[in-house]
């Protein structure tokens, strides 16, 4: 009877390939088998002298709590680069099919995993699944249609690339942070998105290599980045969307009053550009302000924008007024001979900012208030530590803000006129930075660091900042939106649209 038991259970574990992987190693690949609930036994046909990956399955979807479809895999560990051609075999039946390159945790159908997907419909995307059953999140490419993908596991980081019309690989732009143990998987995944029928594709010239650099993190603030521009959902399937890719360092989106612009500092300009990525930038007209920094917001009203600017050779940083539109002759709005001055916030009435004063000799950080039409300067939140970040409520009743005054950075809130403070996040594991209103004051969105940084400091180029949102009337902690690598510039400014569903942000990769 052992006998009879042990020669049944190799059977089984032989049945779990497909002929391919009986007749011997696909490729580069180890075997290939289905993963979850599949309706009909998927294939994978490796052409040698062609070099292609043939894959066939059917099953649900690659997505939510647990997967159904074909994978061909081999075991790795470390950072890895995998990439391929992909093409479609005929029109399909759903246009959410999806097929790509996975890096996978284990074979169950709720493993963790990312992956970088190309759909029926063109759209790509990099998908992932923290926890073991958990939710999957999705990045989704501003380039359709890739000719080539490559997924890139560096660290405990994934990011991956695409290849448009000139079949050059570029970095698609986000990224995110997953902890992997290894070994782990790696391989070919192909989905029907529709259990009643089998898909299929081909993968040809498909490369695994070991990225030449090793992934070391700079954490120093002269680090050369590239920038992704980044629009969120809130709510539903929270997925990210990729604006934009720059070469460089950009900072601090704005959504304008229509929706459908974004305003974000680069190279000490502004600049615009629409939240479709469809058009190229455009620098916003600042006269003689050219050494701009990453603190500037849209009025209310959506007609004027205030800007933090460094021109003057004391390199103390001012605050100026012009048209949404731009001006050659900025209005100079806050000027401290003895202070650096950074703009955080507007009342909602339009007639009151809220700004940072920095001592120029002590380092002090304080927030005063600003009458637009007189000039006069109410301090709000002054005395020992750092208090930063002020914006009000929309409803004009509560003064956010982040400050040292508890012993760590948190979030805080006063009254409109800065009395009777108290705090409002009490995590003893987070430096809690810039809390920002949606338009209809239902949430507060804020960026939170380790225990790594220092009491008073929002570096950039951190390995581990997360976005957090909470309700505004406290009713539930905060809840983590997502994972990056990023921190100064990723979220400084107010960057909610205005229907309050969408959150613009930005997201930074070492260059190495």
């Amino acid at each position: 009877m052992a006998r009879l038991f042990a020669a049944c259970a190799l059977a089984c574990a032989l049945l779990i390939g497909s002929a391919a992987a009986a007749q011997g190693k696909p490729g580069i690949f180890d075997a290939d088998r289905d993963i979850g609930d599949v309706a009909f036994k998927g294939s994978l046909a490796y052409d040698a002298k062609a070099g292609t990956y043939a894959v066939t399955s059917s099953g649900a979807n690659i997505w939510a709590e647990k997967d159904a479809f074909h994978y061909a895999w081999t075991r790795r560990s470390g950072d890895l680069h995998i990439a391929a051609d992909f093409r479609w075999i005929g029109q399909g039946t759903d246009p959410h099919r999806k097929a790509g390159l996975m890096i996978r945790q284990n074979l169950t159908p709720g493993s963790p995993y990312a992956d970088v997907m190309v759909h029926g419909d063109g759209m790509t995307s990099l998908q992932y699944r923290v926890q073991q059953d958990g939710p999957t999140f999705q990045i989704i490419s501003a380039t359709w249609h890739p000719r080539r993908i490559r997924l890139e596991r560096e660290g405990d980081f994934v990011t991956f690339s695409v290849a448009g019309e000139d079949g050059k690989l570029r970095h698609a732009g986000g990224s995110f942070r997953i902890a992997l143990q290894t070994p782990y998987y790696v391989g070919l995944a192909l989905s029907a998105h529709n259990n009643a029928v089998q898909e299929s594709g081909v993968f040809s010239n498909v490369a695994m290599e070991v990225p030449k650099l090793a992934y070391v993190p700079d954490t120093g603030y002269a680090a050369k980045v590239e920038s992704t521009l980044e629009v969120m959902e809130i709510g539903g399937i929270q997925s990210r969307r990729v604006v934009r890719q720059f070469d460089g360092k950009i900072e601090a989106p704005n959504w304008t009053k229509d929706g459908g612009s974004l305003l974000y500092n680069a190279d000490g300009h502004l600049w615009r550009i629409a939240v479709d990525g469809k058009s190229d930038p455009a620098m916003v007209n600042t006269g003689p302000l050219s050494h701009l920094n990453n603190d500037h917001g849209i009025s209310p009203a959506g007609d004027t924008v205030l800007v933090s600017d460094q021109s003057e050779p004391d390199n103390l940083s001012r605050i100026w007024l012009l048209p949404i539109a731009g001006s050659n002759k900025p209005k100079q709005i806050v000027s401290d001979p003895a202070a650096r001055s950074y703009w955080h916030g507007w009342s909602p009435d339009g007639r009151t900012i809220a700004y940072v004063r920095v001592g120029a000799t002590d380092d002090s950080y304080d927030i005063y208030s600003v009458d637009l039409a007189t000039g006069k300067r109410t301090p709000l939140a002054v005395g020992s530590g750092s208090d930063d970040g002020p914006e009000w409520s929309p409803d004009g009743r509560w003064l956010y803000f982040n400050s040292t005054r508890s012993g760590a950075m948190q979030i805080w809130r006063a009254h409109a006129d800065g009395s009777n403070p108290e705090q409002v996040t009490r995590d003893p594991n987070f430096r809690d930075w810039f809390p920002h209103f949606s338009p209809d004051g239902k949430w507060i969105a804020f960026i939170s660091f380790g225990l790594d940084v220092a009491l008073g400091d929002h570096p950039p180029n951190r390995s581990d900042v997360m976005l957090r949102i909470m309700p505004a009337d406290g009713s539930a902690p905060p809840v983590v939106l997502t994972r990056l690598f990023g921190g100064q510039g990723t979220i400084n400014v107010p960057s909610w649209s205005p229907d309050s569903k969408q959150i613009a942000f930005v997201s930074y990769r070492l260059v190495r």
